[in-house]
């Protein structure tokens, strides 16, 4: 901490010198100036009409989603299944996928550090960059419409997620237990078996809950692009404008969510 001489007086500190002072308030003025730049932008692209007009939108839009259309729940039963089981399967489907990738890119375990382990990490990044609504459009176009296109999706997406995490856990193994593996004069895939995966199992179950849990949030918007599931419902209702059965559909998205969520607490905590 530099000291700063006082006139008439003890020595006095200051948490920063005058050049790391002066460099402070060049980056805080820096910052109000793109602030302002990107404001201005963003005004000049704004039609501020609708903007001072929203509130009284969202009035009327409330006033005609409620109350809901509770008679349309009928027919909400099946998307919401197809919405659970897009988010297990391609959960299931990705952790399948995902293990060997994390295994490739984890520096202690992969076989080729030049070669393998930069195309596995490429893998990871390319998964986790592109969102899951651009991997359901691209998808819909291949395979069509519907819930095979919605599951794949959400596999690719959690590629990315869950092999990054479990690299991750791979790399920060207690390595006296592999040592202690590898000195009984066991095989390469007997010293991933019962001395870097036994390490790593809380680790990957607490990773296939969360990103389980993650993936019933994405999956229920999937529909708005063709890849089933409650999706499509609540496409096909603002399409029409009915908004009593909107209300109804978010409704049920949120008790989803909210049961998922509640699911995958019990189950991180049962683990941890």
């Amino acid at each position: 901490m530099p000291v700063v001489q006082n006139h008439g007086g003890p020595n006095g500190w200051k948490l920063h010198t005058t050049r790391q002072s002066m460099v402070r308030w060049f980056c805080w003025l820096l910052g109000v100036a793109i602030f302002l730049y990107c404001w201005n932008v963003i005004s000049e692209a704004t039609t501020w009409f609708f903007v001072w007009d929203s509130p009284r939108i969202a009035g009327d839009i409330g006033g005609r989603a409620m109350p809901p259309k509770w008679e349309y729940i009928d027919k909400l039963w099946e998307p919401i299944w197809d919405t659970l089981n897009m988010a297990t399967l391609g959960t299931i489907l990705a952790l399948i996928m995902a293990v060997p990738v994390a295994f490739l890119a984890a520096r202690n375990t992969t076989p080729n550090a030049y070669i393998i382990r930069p195309i596995a990490l490429f893998i990871i990044v390319a998964t986790r960059s592109i969102n899951s609504l651009i991997w359901a459009l691209l998808l819909v176009a291949i395979i069509g419409p519907g819930v095979l296109a919605g599951t794949v999706a959400i596999a690719i997406r959690s590629i990315g997620f869950c092999a990054k995490l479990l690299y991750e856990a791979i790399e920060e193994i207690d390595v006296k237990q592999v040592e202690a593996v590898t000195a009984t004069g066991a095989s390469r895939w007997q010293v991933m078996a019962y001395a870097i995966v036994p390490q790593i199992a809380p680790a990957f179950a607490g990773i296939s809950v969360f990103r389980w849990d993650i993936n019933i949030r994405e999956s229920t918007v999937l529909g708005l692009v063709g890849a089933g599931g409650i999706g499509l419902q609540l496409q096909g209702s603002l399409n029409t404008l009915a908004w009593n059965q909107v209300a109804l559909i978010l409704l049920v998205i949120l008790v989803a969510v909210v049961i998922s969520e509640w699911v995958s607490a019990k189950v991180r905590g049962a683990i941890i």
